[in-house]
Order: structure tokens, then C-alpha cells, then sequence
């Protein structure tokens, strides 16, 4: 690197100059470095979905809760689950169910407790996209 000129402000701040290659240099090194975390962060996510820690969501599904979907209804088909045997899992009626995935019926707490259970899935996951539609019976 060339040489780099330093000072001090009145206020005590230390600043520095660099020439237009020292400083293209140092942007070019800053990119390395940020690629170099993003691809340890992808091979961290390799090595979880490897051990069973983290699944991917096909496109289509992930498609499907962005366009606004029921998340109940996207999750259970990506389960591989029919109504009824989410229905069954859960202790809830198939019509009930229903009316849930078809935003007829909001659903309490408990109930979607046990719907994400069934699902193998964290509760905010049936909320995704979903602010204004939180349950509030409990």
C-alpha cells in the first residue's frame, strides 16, 4: 500500500487519507471477507440440514405463504398430511380445521400450539405474513 497520511480533528477524531488504490484495495479485501463468511454461513447450513437440525422448503411452498396462503395449509401439504389425519393429530374436527386454513375461524392458542406440533414446526411459522391475523381466543 502507498502511504496513508493521519490526523487528528480539533474535536479529537482521528482520520486518516489514502490514495484511490490503497482505498480500492482495502474495498476489494472488505468484499473477500464478506464472501468468505457468506460461504461459512452456507456450509454451516449444509452441515445442519446434514444432521437433521435444518430442512429446506421447496420453492413452491415457499411461493405459495409469500402469495398469502393459510401457513396451516401450506405446511400440512408440505407434511404430506390430509386434513383429516392433521385433524386427528390434533383433536379437532376436520370442519374446524378447515375453517382455520380458510381464515373463516382465527382458532386459539392451544389449538395452534397443537397444529404446530403436528406439523413439526415452530407456532410463528403458522403466522408467517399473517400481523393482523394472530389468534386471540385463548
Amino acid at each position: 500500500m502507498n502511504s496513508v497520511v493521519s490526523f487528528k480533528t480539533p474535536n479529537g477524531e482521528e482520520m486518516v487519507i489514502l490514495s484511490r488504490g490503497d482505498y480500492d484495495a482495502l474495498l476489494r479485501l472488505a468484499e473477500l471477507a464478506e464472501d468468505l463468511e457468506d460461504l461459512a454461513a452456507v456450509e454451516a447450513y449444509k452441515q445442519r440440514v446434514a444432521a437433521g437440525e435444518e430442512e429446506g422448503i421447496p420453492s413452491e411452498f415457499v411461493d405459495r405463504l409469500i402469495d398469502g396462503e393459510s401457513p396451516v395449509r401450506v405446511w400440512r401439504d408440505f407434511r404430506g398430511m390430509s386434513s383429516k389425519e392433521l385433524a386427528k393429530a390434533t383433536g379437532i374436527s376436520t370442519a374446524y380445521l378447515s375453517e382455520i386454513e380458510t381464515g373463516k375461524k382465527e382458532g386459539s392458542i392451544s389449538v395452534f400450539r397443537s397444529i404446530a406440533k403436528a406439523l413439526r414446526v415452530d407456532l410463528d411459522d403458522l403466522f408467517w405474513g399473517e400481523d393482523s391475523k394472530r389468534p386471540v381466543n385463548e
